[in-house]
């Protein structure tokens, strides 16, 4: 089945491209999440138009992305966690907490957009990706510490749990 995607699909294409999928993914899928249409000249027209629209917004929302990823360089995140022996932390330093600090500091970045393979569970300095936009990298310095040895910069002290 030939299909005309409305929006950009991660493996699968870009807005306007005309791509050969599976007839059930396309019948169960994408059309019915209005996510493509089917090939005809009345559809190629429409997702010409809606392609203008789309690209004179794709460079705002990229321009955007730009300068908050230029910020975001400049970001550096300091965690205190309690240590022990041979260095080893309790616990670790997450998606969550990364975007509860960047929250702090009036960044609007949601978890699932930090991308990190696993938490972070040793001492160090880190450069954590962020996907703000698909064509705009940007990185976080984040900085895990133990606890008593450094404050973090902007953030209150972790408090140990008893």
């Amino acid at each position: 089945m030939e299909v005309i995607l409305r929006e950009h699909i991660d493996n699968l294409g870009r807005r306007g491209d005309v791509v050969k999928v599976a007839d059930g993914y396309g019948r169960n899928f994408l059309l019915p999440r209005k996510l493509a249409l089917p090939v005809n000249e009345q559809n190629r027209r429409q997702i010409e138009r809606e392609r203008k629209v789309a690209e004179a917004r794709e460079l705002q929302e990229r321009q955007d992305a730009e300068a908050i990823a230029t910020k975001l360089a400049a970001v550096e995140i300091v965690f205190a966690r309690r240590v022990g022996e041979h260095d080893t932390l309790y616990g670790s330093v997450t998606t969550a907490d990364i975007a509860d600090a960047l929250t702090e500091r009036k960044f609007d970045i949601e978890k699932r957009k930090i991308v990190l393979a696993e938490p972070l569970k040793q001492m160090g300095e880190f450069e954590v990706p962020v996907k703000i936009h698909r064509d705009v990298p940007a990185h976080v310095k984040v900085k895990v510490v133990p606890l008593g040895t450094a404050q973090p910069t902007d953030a209150p002290p972790e408090t140990p749990h008893s």
